[in-house]
């Protein structure tokens, strides 16, 4: 009897491209920023920043601000995590394209749920995996080497899924099909994001050159209504997260992890040819 095939995990030139990205990169600005606490974050920030930290003293003006910034990109998690709502003792949620692991450990100490990431970044999910080690939670937390567009997981053995800013890696129609299937009835998807204004989104340079400079894609606001209902997903909060997430870019422009991109975003921003979303969706 012939043995099953095995699907290779990164399955396109572009899939192959964005892994090579992530394997590479170990950028102070999130490096730097996990070191505060340990928890590694690789999404943005939400809410003001105290001003006060522009005048700290010169010899720990950095240390500050890079503690300030994660303070927000903490705070951002910890939107996202509130979206869920109750979550069901001994649940089990699954973090789509989890970096190394922040949200991951923040969601299992707050829940008490199981929880699996997956990543197409080998080097990601190493690191995350020896993170829930030392923290004493890998027998909860689990990272895997997996493309959410077809994660081999059982159908229906999720209570929620969320993403926080990867939707722009993968074909929206592909992950919704994927987590609809994943996500047993009546469970939730949060998802946090950037996405263009269908208006003149395409037209923006500023949003260009954030593409150009992840190597991403990034969908209009429509494309994830659409990919949503046609999945069998119903929105029940969408919330434009754009004006509590300027102040982050402002502090890290000013930062010394800054990488050259916050110009295009606050100008995006700013111009409304990109939005940052919080849309949280039920199956139904």
């Amino acid at each position: 009897m012939a043995s099953p095939t095995v699907k290779p995990v990164l399955r396109t030139d572009y899939q192959r491209s964005v892994a090579e990205y992530w394997n590479k990169e170990k950028d102070p600005v999130n490096i730097k920023l996990g070191e505060v606490d340990g928890l590694y974050h690789h999404h943005y920030g939400l809410g003001q920043y105290d001003p006060a930290v522009l005048q700290a003293p010169a010899e720990v003006r950095d240390q500050v601000m890079i503690a300030e910034m994660h303070r927000l990109e903490t705070a951002q998690a910890e939107v996202l995590l509130d979206a869920f709502g109750d979550v069901p003792v001994g649940g089990h949620l699954m973090d789509g394209g989890s970096g190394r692991g922040g949200t991951s450990f923040m969601a299992n100490a707050r829940f008490g749920a199981r929880i699996d990431g997956v990543s197409i970044s080998e080097e990601q999910v190493a690191f995350a995996n020896n993170q829930a080690v030392e923290r004493g939670v890998a027998d909860q937390v689990r990272f895997h080497f997996k493309n959410m567009l077809d994660t081999g997981f059982e159908t229906g053995s999720f209570n929620g899924i969320w993403t926080n800013e990867t939707t722009m890696y993968v074909d929206l129609q592909q992950l919704y099909g994927e987590f609809a299937r994943l996500i047993a009835p009546g469970g939730r998807y949060v998802c946090i994001t950037g996405c263009s204004n269908d208006l003149t989104g395409l037209r923006s340079r500023a949003v260009s050159q954030i593409d150009q400079h992840y190597i991403c894609n990034i969908h209009p606001r429509s494309e994830y209504f659409r990919a949503l209902a046609d999945n069998g997903f119903v929105p029940i909060s969408v919330v434009d997260l754009t004006p509590e997430t300027i102040p982050y870019w402002e502090l890290r422009a000013q930062s010394s992890v800054a990488t050259g991109v916050e110009d295009p975003f606050l100008t995006a921003y700013k111009e409304g040819s990109f939005h940052y979303l919080l849309i949280v969706a039920d199956r139904i």
